[in-house]
């Protein structure tokens, strides 16, 4: 029996471990912190229950996918919930309320701009052709050559890819608030909507199309559900195990070296931040100069900060988008000129709203998301600078006052991403989605330095959120038992 070991404990690891576990593979992960779920990880202080990580389940297709593959469903695992409304927007004179299926998504559309309803059908339309032809068609594939993106459908489409979202969106609706909610969804991606490509648009079908839903308990609730999988296939799984070394011998990966110990394996694919897994190899074995990382373009880093309140809150959803500063200048400040925003947009997400297992009866679990440039100074004076800022504007926008109301708060940035995840720059996920960053242009899911070595999560294919993740632990699955079939 071949041995794989898997570096790692993230969505694309767990996918990873869990499809080779299947095509009878002796597998084993290594994970550095105490605890599985690599940056999907949870918080559970004084009754509050935080998703530290990711917190949006977008495109619930991706995984009934994955659990099918196993002959399972998701309901085997968690409960699933569709939100009504998916989410709210928060403008400096209005909000927009996103619901749960189109037709009162149009009606809101037509509120703040008569005839934009039809648009926004049409533009829908051409997301959901495009995120059939993404899904089915182009994240499958392992990003070896750019004859991949070549399908009779990308043929069709191929001005898609050298137009931007910006674009398709400006030509098609004026108002400034719709433009941001069209575009907001690609922030997902990593990138400004004026680099990223209009094909990208299908996230806008897996927005309205396919809505928001929340797993009862939270994100981490799949994470349980993945590690349950795995170790049903027979994968190892061991915590506080960081790799310290890649062991490599002629050319041929040997194993790694963990906790003073080497373990060796057939194959070894690391889940963990790809920049930091090339720092675990002897010079001669790199792929990537520090100068080709440092020239790549990232998706942002983030403060985060979880709160717990003592009381109810009012005038919110599930998830919130504070849009009432200027798009286009956060955006810049995060990609072009990179500092600290000087009037940023954020994100809140109270899960305690729709799920009275995230908090204590009567309270209120509640975190802060601002979105950052990677590699900023990260210090205490600033993450309470920041929280400042939120807080006013948020108490100011939702018409009540809550700083009184907070038992405790804990902050997460920069500094948290690096130590915690070893994670380039600090960055929160991954790399950008940009045109010179899509398919075979990013970092390869397969070392062509070291036979047997191969990658796999956000920095890699397809690239950054966690259907992606999945999806990337299913390729590199898949490149592996095809080097031995051959």
């Amino acid at each position: 029996m071949k041995k794989a070991i898997v570096i790692g404990s993230g969505f694309s690891s767990l996918s990873a471990a869990c499809y080779l576990a299947q095509s009878g593979f002796e597998v084993e992960i290594f994970e550095k912190n105490s605890t599985v779920g690599g940056r999907a990880r949870q918080l559970v202080k004084d009754g509050f229950t935080f998703d530290i990580g990711p917190s949006w389940y977008w495109m619930p297709d991706i995984f009934d996918k994955f659990f099918a593959d196993f002959g399972k469903k998701t309901s085997d695992y968690y409960q699933l919930d569709k939100l009504n409304p998916a989410y709210k927007i928060f403008f400096d004179d209005d909000t927009i309320t996103i619901g749960d299926c189109m037709d009162s998504i149009c009606d809101e559309f037509e509120r703040i701009e008569s005839g934009s309803s039809k648009h926004l059908r049409n533009f829908i339309g051409q997301a959901q052709e495009n995120y059939d032809i993404a899904i089915n068609k182009v994240v499958l594939r392992p990003g070896l050559s750019p004859f991949e993106l070549v399908t009779k459908e990308t043929i069709l489409k191929v001005d898609q890819f050298f137009k931007t979202i910006s674009q398709e969106v400006r030509k098609r609706f004026k108002n400034p608030k719709l433009v941001s909610t069209l575009e907001f969804p690609v922030l997902f991606l990593g990138a400004k909507p004026s680099n990223t490509p209009s094909f990208y648009n299908f996230m806008n079908f897996a927005d309205f199309g396919l809505g928001t839903w929340h797993p009862k308990g939270g994100m981490y609730e799949i994470i349980k559900a993945m590690k349950s999988l795995a170790e049903e296939l027979g994968v190892i799984i061991h915590t506080n195990s960081p790799a310290t070394n890649i062991l490599v011998s002629d050319g041929q990966v040997l194993g790694i070296r963990s906790n003073g110990k080497n373990h060796i394996a057939d194959y070894v694919i690391s889940g963990a931040d790809y920049h930091h897994s090339e720092t675990l190899l002897d010079k001669k074995y790199r792929q990537y100069s520090e100068s080709y990382w440092n020239k790549r373009t990232y998706a942002p880093s983030s403060l985060l900060f979880y709160i717990g309140f003592d009381k109810k809150l009012q005038n919110i959803e599930h998830h919130n988008l504070f849009f009432d500063t200027d798009f286009e200048v956060h955006a810049q400040e995060i990609y072009d000129e990179p500092k600290w925003p000087s009037d940023p947009l954020f994100y809140v997400n109270f899960p305690s709203k729709t799920d009275a297992s995230m908090a204590i009866d009567g309270q209120e679990t509640g975190f802060f998301l601002v979105p950052i440039a990677p590699g900023l100074e990260d210090t205490p004076e600033l993450r309470e600078q920041y929280f400042d800022i939120v807080i006013d504007r948020f108490e100011r926008l939702t018409d009540q006052q809550i700083k009184k109301s907070i038992i405790f708060k804990e902050s997460f940035c920069v500094n948290d991403f690096v130590e915690q995840y070893n994670s380039y720059k600090g960055n929160a996920y991954g790399m950008a989605n940009t045109l010179k960053q899509t398919a075979f242009l990013r970092p390869n899911l397969k070392s062509s330095k070291v036979k047997n070595l191969f990658f796999t999560g956000q920095l890699t294919v397809p690239g950054p959120g966690v259907p992606p993740s999945l999806i990337s632990g299913k390729l590199v699955a898949d490149l592996i038992t095809k080097t031995i079939n051959k």
